[in-house]
């Protein structure tokens, strides 16, 4: 499991803005050490956003996406203080699931 996902939740009109940043090596597979072995393949497959405990955005990734990455994202239908929850789960089967309030 990484380090806390940071997320930054906030209403913009009858709209919330929603940004996450997730700490992960996201390895391809296809780099090599300094030893010139292959770094194995680690990286996150599936993400899913949940408002209030119920699934708002759900997606897979695979290795094309960059280390740490930061998906941004709106949600209508929120208001302030509504729980924000971001649940990834990677191709080691390792999970992580952070939650904010939405400001």
């Amino acid at each position: 499991m990484g380090e806390p996902m940071k997320i930054r939740a906030q209403m913009k009109g009858d709209v919330a803005e929603v940004r996450v940043l997730m700490s992960h090596p996201m390895e391809t597979g296809m780099r090599k050490d300094n030893d010139g072995k292959t770094i194995p393949a680690h990286f996150i497959q599936t993400m899913t956003v949940s408002l209030n405990g119920k699934p708002v955005v759900s997606g897979q990734l695979n290795t094309s996406v960059s280390r740490n990455p930061v998906f941004g994202f709106k949600i209508k239908g929120a208001k302030a203080g509504d729980k924000i929850s971001v649940t990834w789960k990677d191709n080691k089967g390792d999970t992580r699931t952070d939650e904010a309030a939405i400001a």
